[in-house]
C-alpha cells in the first residue's frame, strides 16, 4: 500500500478513539463531576488531551495579526491578498496609518520558507517588523491542495515567482529571505541584476540559509551527502490520495517532514509533552496554553511538490550548484557576481543546527562585485535556527539591525500605491489572480 494511503488509513482508523478521548476529557473537566476536583480526574483529562493532540491532523493556522504599534500609537492591521498563483499568495499586512504619516513605512517583503511549515510560522517575524515597515509575505500553498492539472512546481518556478513578485514593487522593496528561500532569492536577484532589470529590490537580507552547505555541514546536509537523488525519490516521494484536490500529485508529504523535524530534537519534544501533562494536572493554564499555541503551529505542516523538493535537494545539498557557479535557471547561468545595486545583509545563529555558521555568510564571497558599503554580516550569539527569525532575541537584537540596514539602503523609487492598486484591480477580474 502506498505510504500516503497508509497514513490516511491510520488517521481514519483513530478517529473514533479521538472522539471518545475528547468526550472523556470533557467528562472529567466538568465542574459538576466530583472527580474533576481530584488528582485522578485531572490526570485522566490530561491523558485524554495528550492522546487527542498527538493523533490529530493540524490544519493551516491563521496569522491573526489585528494591530501593531507605530510611533507609540496602536493602529489596526488588515490582512489582504494582492497577488496569487497556484502555489503562492502574496499577502499584505496593511496598517491603518494616520493621515500624513511619513515615517516607518519602507516596504518589506518576507519570503517564507517552503520547507514543510506554513508561512504562519513567521507570525512573530511579521509582528516584529510591522512597527517600522509596510510588510508583505509569500504564503506558499499546500501542494496536496493544488490540482495536478495546474502543473508541477520546481525550483525554477520558485525563482520565476520571486522575479514576478519583485517586479510588482517596481524596485521599492526590501527583501528578507528566511532560511530555505535564501538560495532562490539570491538567484532571482542575480538574474535580474545580470539583465539590468530596473525593478531590483533596495536590499536583500538572507537569514540562516543554505547558500553553501559545504561549509560547517550539519545533520541536514550530511544526510544529503550520503544519499543519491534516487534514494530520496524512492523513500520520501509519494502520491497524494483521494479526496484531496491534488490527488495523484507527487509530493514530499508533510507528515514525513514533521517526522524528521521531531526526530532531530526528540528528547526536547517528549519533555515538552510531559510538561504539558504536568501543567494540566497542576492546573497551570497559562503554561499549558503556551504549549498549545506553539505546537498548534509547529505540528501544522504542508506537502511539497516532489519536483521542487528533489531539485532543491540536488542543486543545493548534493551538487552545491550555486556556490560552484553551475546553477542554471531556464537556460541562464545564475551569477551572484552580477549583483552590484542590491545591498546584502546576512544573519546567522551561533547555535544553528540546520544551516551551519558560515553557510549563509558565503553569499558575500559570491557577490564579489558588491561594494563593501553595501554589505554586512551579523552573527547572533546564543540562538539556534528558530531564534534567527523569531523569539525575544530576534525582536530585541536582530530585527532592529535589519530595519536599520533597510533604512540605510533605501533608494528613491516611484510610489508603489498605483502598482498595487492595479494588481488588486486585476485580481478582482482575472481567474488566474482571483483571491
Amino acid at each position: 500500500m502506498p505510504l500516503y494511503h497508509l497514513y490516511e488509513l491510520n488517521h481514519a482508523a483513530l478517529s473514533p478513539a479521538r472522539a471518545a478521548s475528547d468526550v472523556c476529557r470533557l467528562f472529567f473537566l466538568n465542574p459538576l463531576n466530583p472527580l474533576s476536583h481530584t488528582f485522578l480526574g485531572r490526570g485522566a483529562a490530561a491523558a485524554c488531551e495528550l492522546f487527542e493532540r498527538t493523533t490529530r491532523r493540524y490544519g493551516k493556522p491563521a496569522f491573526e495579526i489585528a494591530e501593531t504599534t507605530v510611533g507609540g500609537a496602536t493602529v489596526a492591521v488588515e490582512e489582504r491578498n494582492i497577488w496569487e498563483k497556484p502555489f503562492c499568495t502574496l499577502k499584505h499586512f496593511r496598517r491603518a496609518l494616520p493621515p500624513g504619516h511619513k515615517g516607518d513605512n519602507s516596504k518589506l517583503l518576507i519570503v517564507a520558507p517552503m520547507s514543510g511549515h506554513y508561512a504562519t510560522l513567521l507570525r512573530g517575524t511579521v509582528s516584529a517588523m510591522l512597527p517600522r515597515h509596510d510588510v508583505y509575505i509569500t504564503d506558499w500553498t499546500d501542494a496536496r491542495m493544488v490540482p495536478i492539472a495546474l502543473g508541477t512546481f520546481d525550483l525554477n518556478d520558485y525563482i520565476s515567482y520571486l522575479i514576478e513578485i519583485f517586479r510588482l514593487f517596481r524596485g521599492d522593496v526590501h527583501v528578507m529571505a528566511v532560511c530555505q528561500p535564501s538560495v532562490p532569492v539570491l538567484s532571482a536577484i542575480s538574474l535580474m541584476e545580470a539583465s539590468g532589470d530596473p525593478d531590483v529590490p533596495h536590499s536583500m537580507t538572507l537569514m540562516g540559509g543554505p547558500i553553501d552547505t559545504r561549509i560547517n555541514p550539519t545533520a541536514v546536509s550530511a544526510l544529503a551527502e550520503t544519499r543519491d537523488l534516487d534514494w530520496f525519490r524512492r523513500n520520501v516521494v509519494t502520491h497524494v490520495p483521494w479526496p484531496h484536490a491534488g490527488v495523484m500529485r507527487q509530493v514530499y508529504p508533510g507528515f514525513l517532514q514533521l517526522s524528521g523535524f521531531m526526530t532531530m530534537n526528540l528528547d526536547r519534544h517528549v519533555d515538552a509533552h510531559k510538561n504539558l501533562f504536568r501543567h494540566l494536572v497542576q492546573g497551570d493554564g497559562d503554561s499549558a496554553e503556551k504549549h498549545r499555541e506553539f505546537y498548534d503551529e509547529y505540528l501544522a505542516v504542508m506537502d511539497l511538490d516532489a519536483a521542487f523538493y528533489l531539485q532543491t535537494v540536488e542543486a543545493v545539498f548534493i551538487r552545491h550548484s550555486l556556490p560552484k557557479g553551475e546553477l542554471i535557471h531556464r537556460g541562464r547561468f545564475v551569477d551572484p557576481g552580477a549583483v552590484k545595486r542590491v545591498a546584502l545583509m546576512t544573519v546567522e545563529g551561533e547555535k544553528d543546527d540546520i544551516s551551519g555558521v558560515g553557510q549563509t555568510e558565503a553569499a558575500h564571497e559570491l557577490c564579489h562585485a558588491l561594494p563593501e558599503a553595501k554589505r554586512v554580516h551579523y552573527l547572533q550569539p546564543g540562538v539556534g535556527h528558530y531564534g534567527v527569525f523569531n523569539g525575544s532575541r530576534f525582536v530585541s537584537e536582530i530585527a532592529p539591525r535589519i530595519s536599520d540596514f533597510a533604512e540605510t539602503h533605501q533608494r528613491s523609487k516611484a510610489p508603489l500605491k498605483t502598482a498595487i492598486r492595479a494588481v488588486t484591480a486585476t485580481a478582482s477580474r482575472s481567474p488566474s489572480l482571483a483571491t
